[in-house]
């Protein structure tokens, strides 16, 4: 995080000058009532005023630039602070649902919740705080004692603010735990609308809601309890030591040990001493969230930010190798060492090879396949395309050679066409359509409303299943992949889009690309030359389709 923010240290210093600026114009207060007291009212002299007053003016218009000036600089620093570690936070939080395969969006939402601190009035009252010196200073060149009583109120001030800190920040972290968790509930409700509805779970669901959403309430209320009443506390004190100044300065004045003017002074300049303590309390709760997301981001970052560019390797044309693959469950690899998911002894293909897996249900086909396209917890082994490892690519060059087609295929709210071309802004209509035509989708889709450019909703809930599934190889097929994973891809067709599906393995094949298809339906593996059998997450046979097939016919015989 301090890495990727260097380049705005000179706006943060920028800020902190602004701010010293500031707080020297907020003397002119003070000072004009100062002269006010001690010279207007003393010569009665009404050009001295008007003289003072242009003056005031001036320099109060000038203090509103600057806290203008500070207030659009702290806005526009946490938009750079967005702009620099957004693209690693989004990489975090794509790599934490590869990892533990589920929704965690918390990245970002610690992204957010440091942007936000950043443009509010936190860091304003922070940067103001240094200045407290200065003010307490010229209290007490007015009289010792008039200084004596303001830094025992800021003392005290002070030491609210470190208790504060220390009450809060549990609640806090147990509160941003619990909007983590309440967030991932609604997601889950969201993406299975259709089933609650369907099946009459809203009642159940909506009382997991009011649960959940209830500890989050109970946590919030007490954080919220706590700052608010230290913020009143705080403030009744600052209010009666202004009053106190107020008061000590009158008997001063009455013992002619300073004048009208320097009261009253001393009084507003303990106010505003004190104010950037009473500030800083308001905002406690959103400093120390924003440091609870710094410190989480600081720990996730460094996978990403540390990565030395990979070399660029020329595109794979020639083979793919499997070699003791063991993939674990996600997680710690140290907690994941004894649960293995699959193991994989050999698997060796050349261009222009097709290769069906086959097994029963939750035997570990599709974490073979998400293995082949880079995604799992790897605990041993390789996977190489053309004798490079797949952790020695570049993770987007590496993609542009894969086309992958998961069991549940899930398109982005936007056309049919930008969905095709994998969301590139600069793929042409041609490579569109022919990945469209290879996949057999394409007059499917011109029977569409707006053809290619009829957006499909989130997930594509404007098609059917099989539209979705066709849409989805078309995608995988885009741009001419090397390595083509297919898991269950026939699972929503029709007679006519199996039809499809065969033809396109067919053809990919034909110009040299290696398509590995994971399919219940035999007649899905009559387009393959090679096949594989996983059962209870291992390999127990790989070779020829036709000898794979025959014996695993003749296993079934015996077993009956």
């Amino acid at each position: 995080m301090s890495r990727a923010l260097g380049p705005l240290r000179g706006a943060f210093l920028a800020v902190g000058a602004m701010s010293g600026v500031s707080n020297l114009l907020m003397l002119t207060g003070p000072l004009f009532m100062l002269q006010v007291y001690d010279r207007v009212l003393a010569s009665q002299s009404i050009p001295t005023l008007i003289a003072l007053i242009g003056l005031v003016v001036g320099l109060y218009l000038f203090l509103g630039a600057v806290d203008a000036l500070r207030a659009r600089m702290l806005v526009r620093i946490g938009w750079r602070v967005d702009e620099q570690i957004g693209p690693m936070a989004l990489a975090s939080t794509l790599d934490l649902r590869l990892k533990n395969g589920r929704e965690n969006t918390q990245p970002l939402g610690d992204l957010d919740q440091i942007r936000q601190f950043l443009g509010g009035s936190g860091p304003v009252a922070i940067s103001d705080l240094p200045w407290m010196p200065l003010f307490l200073g010229i209290v007490f060149a007015f009289h010792p004692w008039l200084g004596v009583l303001a830094l025992v109120g800021g003392l005290v001030l002070i030491v609210l603010t470190l208790i504060s800190e220390f009450v809060t920040r549990k609640k806090v972290a147990r509160m941003n735990s619990q909007i983590v968790r309440r967030n991932a509930l609604i997601e889950a409700g969201r993406q299975n609308a259709e089933a609650i509805r369907a099946m009459g779970m809203e009642d159940a669901f909506r009382g997991a809601w009011a649960k959940q959403n209830n500890l989050y309430l109970n946590d919030n209320t007490a954080v919220g309890d706590v700052n608010s009443t230290f913020s009143a506390y705080i403030k009744v004190i600052r209010l009666a030591l202004q009053s106190g100044v107020l008061a000590l300065g009158a008997y001063l004045a009455i013992k002619q040990e300073v004048t009208p003017g320097a009261m009253v002074a001393a009084s507003i300049l303990t106010a505003r001493a004190l104010s950037p303590v009473e500030q800083a309390i308001a905002n406690w709760r959103g400093f120390v969230a924003a440091r609870q997301a710094w410190g989480r981001l600081d720990a996730l970052l460094p996978d990403i930010s540390d990565k030395a560019d990979t070399t660029t390797l020329p595109a794979p044309t020639e083979s793919l190798s499997v070699s003791g693959l063991v993939i674990g469950t996600p997680g710690n690899q140290k907690a994941s060492r004894d649960k293995v998911l699959l193991r994989v002894g050999e698997l060796s293909l050349n261009a222009g090879d097709g290769l069906g897996v086959i097994g029963p249900s939750g035997s570990g086909k599709s974490t073979l396949g998400r293995a082949l396209v880079g995604m799992g917890a790897f605990r041993g082994g390789s996977i190489r395309l053309d004798g490079a490892e797949l952790s020695h690519w570049n993770p987007v060059d590496l993609g542009r050679h894969i086309g992958y087609l998961p069991q549940d295929v899930a398109l982005f709210d936007d056309t049919i066409a930008r969905n095709i071309a994998r969301l590139q802004a600069n793929a042409t209509d041609k490579s569109i359509v022919s990945a469209a035509k290879a996949a057999g989708a394409h007059e499917m889709i011109l029977s569409l409303p707006n053809g290619y450019d009829t957006r499909i909703g989130s997930g594509g809930v404007v098609l059917s299943g099989g539209q979705r599934q066709r849409i989805g190889l078309a995608r995988a097929l885009f741009g001419d992949p090397f390595l083509i994973v297919l898991d269950e891809p026939n699972a929503s067709l029709d007679s006519i889009g199996e039809q499809a599906l065969l033809q396109a393995v067919r053809d990919a094949r034909a110009r040299g690309a290696i398509v590995v298809l994971i399919a219940h339906r035999p007649s899905a593996l009559a387009t393959v030359n090679l096949a594989t059998v996983i059962q209870d997450g291992r390999q127990v046979a790989f070779g020829k389709r036709d000898d794979i097939m025959r014996k695993t016919v003749r296993q079934v015989g015996e077993t009956a």
